[in-house]
């Protein structure tokens, strides 16, 4: 993955200098961008756009001043919200490791402590040394760079060439529109129309491998709920077709059933669970052994397949002869 931080960071970092040194040139900007003039410009124009006021005076004392209204009014926090935002942060945090992500997180996070009052900051720091939550095997932390351009994308509604990095390793780029980014099962989702497949596609964010917007411009729908479309298409579009049929009727089976697993349908006294899965073995061990009603797979050869192995161990286990 390129190291590139991309124009949204470029454009934060072109707002930090030029709050720290006012009066700095396209020229000298640039060089501490490490990018040309020209590339400079377009970082302060990134920011009038955002609505920061930047000021451009020519001559030998001119360059590039921020508006008196640029400067960020305080936030103050009370106790109860100052726990809340580091109990957050170690929720979010579960099972990512000590990756990069991680460190940013902490330096933000130690600026927050450290600028709440002593009476405040000192129960927030206490629980964040002596608390630690439970890891979430199932996390991915995505990179921030990308997923700030993402979401760039998604606030100027413009379509976006998605870099994308399958299960297999195989790459491609498609042409996305992207609707909204999604953290679900702790995961980070894109939510997209995806113009190469001509329908709705979700794609995990950490293998996103680049973001470039383009100038063609998209409507998402009017009545999106990025969620429930998000769990709506979760269990659908994998690699392996799965069609279970539960002995119980659809109310006593739903709260058992996550939306990543598939759509679940009545079907008269019974209920009847039609999906796709890449992994059988999970869907078999981990999902559907979890749902304490008699069931039946009746689609998919790799999803019975891989409940049957597991029948067959589990039978093993409890057979003494």
């Amino acid at each position: 993955m390129s190291s590139d931080p991309g124009p949204t960071a470029r454009a934060l970092r072109a707002l930090e200098i030029l709050r720290t040194r006012p009066g700095t040139t396209a020229g000298e900007l640039g060089e501490r961008l490490g990018v040309t003039e020209r590339a400079a410009r377009r970082y302060v124009g990134i920011l009038r756009e955002a609505g920061i006021p930047v000021s451009s005076e020519r001559g030998p004392h001119g360059g590039y001043r921020l508006g008196r209204d640029a400067r960020l009014s305080p936030v103050t926090f009370t106790q109860a919200e100052a726990l809340g935002l580091v109990m957050a942060v170690l929720d979010g945090r579960s099972g990512s490791g000590s990756d990069g992500g991680d460190s940013l997180v902490d330096t933000a996070l130690d600026k927050v402590i450290r600028a709440l009052p002593s009476d405040v900051g000192r129960q927030a720091a206490a629980v964040r040394e002596h608390a630690a939550a439970a890891p979430d095997r199932f996390a991915a932390r995505p990179d921030t760079a990308i997923t700030g351009e993402l979401v760039t994308a998604i606030a100027a509604r413009r379509r976006a060439l998605v870099t994308y990095r399958g299960e297999s390793g195989s790459e491609w780029v498609a042409e996305v529109d992207p609707w909204a980014v999604v953290v679900r099962y702790g995961r980070w989702y894109l939510l997209c129309h995806s113009h190469r497949a001509g329908e709705v596609r979700t794609y995990r964010v950490d293998r996103v491998l680049a973001v470039e917007q383009t100038t063609r411009r998209f409507e998402p729908p009017e009545d999106l709920d990025p969620v429930t479309a998000l769990e709506e298409h979760l269990g659908t579009g994998w690699r392996y077709a799965t069609r279970v049929v539960f002995d119980a009727p659809l109310a006593d089976v739903e709260p058992w059933v996550g939306a990543q697993m598939g759509r679940l349908e009545a079907a008269g006294d019974r209920c009847v669970l039609v999906g796709s899965t890449r992994n059988p073995e999970m869907y078999a061990q981990e999902w559907l052994a979890s749902v304490p009603f008699p069931y039946r797979v009746e689609g998919g050869p790799e999803l019975r397949a891989a409940v049957a192995a597991l029948a067959e161990r589990l039978a093993a286990a409890v057979d003494h002869r």
